[in-house]
């Protein structure tokens, strides 16, 4: 399995930005379709975005259209996550993940990051 490692949350007001990364392990990363999803207090993991594995396919809940973009290097095994105009609704703690196929469903990804957090105060 490809092991990832979520960096780049932390606490910001409405309206900021922050860029989370994902760094794989694995060679096999540039393999992988990878995803972000996030999980709210009292929630479910909700899909938020996800890209293929040659950055040809992007895919974005309704929620963050328009405002997070995923990226991915290839040659450096990482996954991106840039969010703007951030809102209050977009707390939770972010999760990237991988699988090998293109989808929006948190059970058929198979590896998991520990997870960061994102804070944004109104």
């Amino acid at each position: 399995q490809v092991q990832l490692v979520e960096s780049g949350g932390g606490l910001v007001q409405a309206g900021g930005s922050l860029r989370l990364s994902c760094a794989a392990s694995e060679r096999t990363f540039s393999n992988s379709v990878m995803g972000w999803f996030r999980q709210a207090p009292g929630k479910e993991r909700e899909f938020v975005a996800r890209i293929s594995r040659s950055s040809g396919s992007t895919l974005y809940a309704d929620s963050v259209k328009g405002r997070f973009t995923i990226s991915r290097d290839n040659a450096e095994n990482t996954v991106y996550l840039q969010m703007n105009n951030l809102k209050p609704e977009d707390t939770a703690i972010y999760y990237c993940a991988a699988t090998a196929v293109l989808s929006t469903t948190p059970r058929t990804y198979k590896s998991w990051g520990q997870g960061t957090q994102v804070t944004v105060s109104s």
